[in-house]
């Protein structure tokens, strides 16, 4: 997989193939039909199989106030992309000159003359262009007239619903990540900086490294069951999203404790898989209390890892 986020990086084996266009957030089972696709045109055209997305989200240039909270960065993208196979990624900068151009425009300048493009595959629902003017039948004028072949893929369902970026985002925001783990490739994952906190936890037996700067969709408030990746190696992790009520604390925080981790994690970038909610967020009524709940958060933690472990 190659990562590229100018035109200008385009090298000669990343032209000539087969490209989706579309924001992937998440990467989930609806883009791992699309990407299915997108190879076997890449294999019959002989090219590539490239990527063309946004950062960031055209939204949030037309409207900020309303733009959804991405699931992914751009680098976590591009890996889960690799793993299905994909050969390229163009990341390109989301500007007030991309959002201006015409469909026929951004078909003549981005797919055809920049990507060389041979094959298109996009569902039925794609709009492109100024305005999102360019729907799917306006694209597959122009690939005829190119010589090009477009695959407009029809939404895929699981679960008795539709797959898309915005279920995933809801479930996520609603502390359901089991069924958000359904719909996508891996589970759910954050990334943020370890700070220095209160070290509560450390003094009961239950140090957690505060996870701050998070720049993806934090789950609902909650206690969570997952891992952490330190130096590329899981870690069983128990993690608490929301305010800390037992110690009179209404800030919203991050705490992750890292089961049988021993070291120090301050100023590292600290990623963290998610497999369900143990519990809500809840108020105690003492240390000994709140010990005790916190042993059993850890087992149940420890178990739920285990179990990611065999499935992914």
């Amino acid at each position: 997989m190659k990562l590229v986020r100018t035109l200008e990086e385009l090298t000669p084996e990343l032209r000539g193939g087969a490209v989706a266009v579309g924001n992937f957030d998440g990467v989930h089972r609806g883009h791992v039909h699309l990407v299915e696709r997108l190879r076997e045109q890449a294999r019959r055209v002989g090219g590539p199989a490239v990527v063309f997305t946004f950062d960031p989200h055209p939204a949030w240039i037309l409207r900020p106030q309303t733009a959804p909270t991405p699931l992914t960065w751009i680098e976590r993208k591009a890996e889960l992309l690799a793993e299905l196979g994909v050969d390229g990624l163009v990341a390109y900068p989301t500007d007030e000159r991309l959002l201006n151009l015409t469909a026929r425009e951004f078909f003549d300048r981005i797919l055809i003359e920049a990507l060389d493009a041979k094959a298109l595959v996009e569902g039925t629902n794609f709009c492109f262009g100024h305005d999102r003017a360019g729907t799917i039948d306006v694209l597959r004028g122009f690939a005829e007239t190119a010589g090009v072949s477009l695959d407009a893929l029809e939404p895929v369902r699981f679960e008795g619903d539709v797959v898309s970026s915005s279920r995933v985002r809801a479930l996520i925001a609603a502390g359901d990540l089991e069924a958000a783990g359904r719909l996508l490739t891996r589970p759910y994952r954050i990334r943020g900086i370890v700070r220095h906190g209160a070290a509560r936890g450390a003094k009961i037996g239950f140090p957690t490294a505060n996870v701050d700067g998070v720049d993806t969709l934090l789950p609902a408030p909650g206690v969570y069951a997952g891992r952490a990746w330190v130096e590329e190696k899981p870690w069983p992790t128990a993690v608490n999203i929301g305010p800390n009520p037992t110690f009179g604390e209404q800030a919203l925080k991050i705490e992750a404790h890292l089961i049988g981790f021993h070291g120090m994690l301050y100023g590292a970038l600290l990623e963290l898989d998610f497999a369900k909610q143990l519990r809500p967020v809840r108020k105690f009524a003492g240390l000994e209390e709140l010990q005790a709940q916190l042993k059993a958060d850890v087992a149940a933690a420890e178990h739920a890892a285990r179990e990611m472990a065999t499935r992914r």
